[in-house]
């Protein structure tokens, strides 16, 4: 037989309600971050329109070629993120979004949580940081050792930091699915 709630028990207490309707604080911060990706899909074609110019004007060596590419493909990573933590963050602290069934909701959002959320955001800088840092290789002319051996560090601080962050969530899960 069902256990019916008190009348109290149904209700929340004001100050559990409304520190639960603060999370909505947070929507002007996706919004600030929906327009920082406008600002990146506009660096984009900034950067593309210097590439179509170089071809116009001469013809870039292949080393120039890579660099903006490559400062492309870092603008649409970093747009990747941004999309990542908009939408993942949105639906894990602010509210569901409702896209079950929706054919363009994507895959890893039937699944997202803060600790999958992490992995993601931790495996994304990683991306983000090898891409400089192949940029960096690509002009090592251009540095002294110490920026390129700061530079290479730091990217590895980034890898291990997955790794760890990684390593944690698949205990905490499996913590939680005994």
């Amino acid at each position: 037989m069902p256990v019916e709630l008190s009348d109290l028990e149904k209700k929340l207490k004001p100050l559990p309600k409304w520190i639960f309707m603060t999370r909505w604080l947070q929507a002007p911060l996706y919004i600030g971050l929906v327009v920082a990706q406008a600002v990146y899909v506009w660096q984009f074609w900034v950067e593309l329109v210097h590439l179509i110019s170089l071809l116009v004007q001469r013809m870039p060596s292949e080393t120039e070629i890579m660099l903006v590419v490559l400062g492309l493909i870092d603008v649409v990573m970093i747009s990747n993120l941004l999309v990542m933590v908009i939408v993942g963050g949105w639906e894990t602290f602010v509210s569901r979004l409702e896209l079950e069934n929706h054919p363009d909701q994507p895959e890893w959002l039937s699944h997202v949580n803060a600790g999958v959320l992490k992995v993601k955001l931790a495996t994304a800088i990683i991306g983000i940081s090898s891409i400089h840092l192949l940029k960096t290789f690509i002009n090592a002319s251009s540095y002294d050792e110490k920026t390129l051996m700061w530079q290479t560090l730091i990217h590895l601080t980034f890898v291990f930091s997955a790794l760890a962050i990684a390593y944690t969530e698949k205990i905490t899960a499996s913590a939680k699915s005994h």
